[in-house]
């Protein structure tokens, strides 16, 4: 239930009709995004894209690069070695459902449920595919010999962007005081051979690391994989919970536990498959300007400052594939990620606040900016419970808007929600504002991080919410005459 290697990945879209090779030179300068960029808007998120010969300044790569490969339903699934992702959220479901085992009896029908979480736990190996061409960096030596950052397939994705940035890194770290790991999926704009800008949001679990790391007057260790198994890349951009070790969550989602391996230059750990690692540090107080990105928000985001990771080593496959994507304006592969994200993980939300039956990050929304809630209204004001608790809750403390309508609105059917907030709401009344931490990337707040959100009640009103009046009915035909007409013509 795992990929060996990213490659494989690849060959399995290949395989199942998901993959468009293009065999011709094609740069990595603004040409593979236009490429990508069309393929991504097609209907149903289009084919992966395998660019056989990407070129870096007029000059070949020796590594293809792929593109695309999680940027629908069906590819997002099999990233993960599904039919569907509902799979995983059952499997989720079933998780936070189980009581812990008593005996031998319940935990073999545990084990029959699927609940199984023996493979969560990592191995540690002492070598890996990862490790089959290695090139250390020491001190000022000349990298004339040696591939840099430079000789990577990395994409300048737009126009006016500041630089080429790698765009699906993940990226290991550590606290400095307990040894907890994290992993984390943060953009790095390259700035030559040996140097590239990490973009640490104040709010992000890295930027802890690295504050701790100031205070301690130490160099940070920073390890950046790229490639291997997609539930690594799955894991670093999913919103799990504070404290919760992303490579444990990667080896539920694969059924297999991660082997781990020791970097060669920096006192960190790393999934022993990957196709690239990026060994380096960053110092902790010391910036660069970063930007300008054209990024999900489908705006260029400013030039700001940010810490400075430094190269100690590369080291990777010899058959390595260059893993990328592209955000711009949606809808993106990136909104194809974040799909799956809130099915895997509704069943923990349902766990916080069982009454609610669903929820949707419509692609317009660019995940932060617009989330829709169904809900079993059960009492006056439910609404304003479920938007302050979803506040409360990790990520989506940075939703701008949340809007709540009752269990029979289809979430997904954004112009569904959209009748229902135009009918069921009086916006005095209806309407909360609330004073809270905004994403980085969000250019509409007068000052950057700190914004206002809104909530909108779009459920049906009580007599306890001041409503005097009698709620009218949906109009909708009866089930039997659709059930008569249904027979007498055969349509549903």
């Amino acid at each position: 239930m795992s990929y060996r290697s990213f490659g494989e990945f690849v060959q399995a879209l290949d395989q199942a009709g998901e993959l468009r090779r293009i065999a011709e030179p094609v740069a990595t300068e603004l040409e593979i995004t236009a490429l990508a960029d069309r393929e991504m808007k097609s209907p149903g998120g289009g084919k992966a894209l395998l660019f056989e010969k990407p070129t870096v300044n007029g000059q070949p790569s020796k590594f293809p690069l792929a593109i695309n490969t999680m940027g629908s339903r069906r590819r997002m699934a099999m990233a993960l070695k599904l039919n569907d992702i509902e799979e995983l959220a059952r499997e989720m479901q079933m998780l936070l459902k189980a009581k812990p085992p008593t005996n031998l009896r319940q935990g073999w029908e545990l084990l029959k449920q699927g609940v199984n979480l023996l493979h969560a736990r990592p191995k540690r190996v002492k070598d890996g595919p990862c490790k089959e061409v290695i090139h250390r960096f020491e001190g000022d030596a000349q990298t004339k010999d040696l591939p840099t950052l430079l000789d990577l397939p990395i994409l300048k994705c737009w126009p006016d962007d500041g630089g080429r940035f790698v765009t699906l890194p993940n990226v290991h770290t550590k606290d400095p005081d307990t040894g907890e790991r994290n992993l984390g999926m943060y953009r790095m704009q390259i700035y030559d051979d040996r140097t590239a800008g990490m973009h640490w949001q104040v709010h992000k679990v890295g930027a802890r690391h690295g504050r701790r790391y100031y205070e301690r007057g130490e160099k940070m260790p920073v390890a950046v994989t790229l490639g291997g198994d997609p539930a690594y890349t799955f894991a670093a951009t999913a919103p799990l919970p504070d404290g919760l070790d992303e490579i444990l969550f990667a080896g539920f989602c694969r059924k297999k536990s991660v082997e781990l391996v020791r970097c060669e230059t920096v006192d960190l750990e790393v999934p022993a498959d990957v196709d690239f690692v990026l060994e380096g540090y960053v110092q902790p107080g010391e910036t660069r300007p970063e930007g300008p990105f054209g990024d999900h928000t489908g705006f260029y985001t400013p030039v700001d400052d940010y810490p400075v990771f430094h190269l100690t080593a590369i080291t990777h496959r010899k058959d390595a594939v260059y893993p990328a994507t592209i955000v711009g304006v949606p809808p993106m592969e990136d909104f194809h990620m974040g799909t799956a994200s809130v099915r895997v993980f509704l069943p923990v939300f349902r766990m916080n606040f069982p009454e609610i039956v669903d929820i949707a990050l419509p692609a317009e929304g660019v995940f932060h900016n617009l989330v829709f809630v169904s809900i079993r209204k059960q009492y006056p004001w439910q609404a304003y419970k479920i938007m302050h608790g979803l506040w409360g809750m990790g990520q989506m403390m940075f939703s701008k808007y949340i809007v709540i309508v009752d269990d029979d609105c289809d979430v997904h059917n954004t112009s569904e929600v959209l009748f229902r907030l135009c009918a069921n709401t009086d916006p005095g009344r209806d309407s909360t504002l609330v004073k809270s931490p905004c994403d980085s990337l969000d250019h509409a707040p007068n000052v950057p991080n700190i914004g206002t959100h809104m909530g909108l009640d779009a459920t049906r009103k009580l007599a306890g919410e001041g409503y005097a009046r009698t709620w009218p009915a949906l109009v909708k035909m009866d089930a039997e005459t659709l059930r008569r007409m249904g027979e007498r013509f055969g349509v549903k």
